[in-house]
């Protein structure tokens, strides 16, 4: 029987190994890969490794580094806290959680949904 936890911890350590360098993390992405947060006020995802890879680029000019904090993982699922190093365009500095929870399927990363302080980056980028 495969063991789902330790496949999916595989993915998620190399994906977080490639976010935190800003490359080579959208391989393990599912073409249609799933991406839910980062704004409440819209909530349907974005579909598409593609699509996500825009998200990630705008986010990646706000984050210096970031880390994983915590990791449970539970088959093909998982949540992941990430602490990440911001520095706004309003050169504001701050350090911040973020709780990612993971579907991961078929050997790649299927779903993402992010939950964060969205009004400390309300405040601190321009619309």
């Amino acid at each position: 029987m495969m063991d789902y936890s330790a496949a999916t911890k595989q993915l998620l350590e190399r994906y977080y190994a490639g976010f935190a360098r800003k490359e080579g993390w959208e391989s393990i992405l599912a073409e249609d890969f799933v991406f839910t947060g980062g704004d409440m006020m819209r909530p349907e995802p974005v579909v598409g490794r593609a699509a996500y890879r825009q998200v990630i680029a705008r986010f990646s000019k706000l984050f210096k580094t970031m880390r994983v904090k915590e990791m449970i993982v539970e088959g093909e699922r998982a949540c992941v806290t990430g602490t990440y190093d911001y520095v706004f365009p309003n050169g504001a500095h701050m350090t911040g959680d973020v709780a990612e929870i993971w579907k991961a399927r078929h050997g790649k990363l299927q779903a993402l949904t992010i939950f964060f302080d969205t009004l400390t980056f309300q405040q601190n980028t321009p619309l």
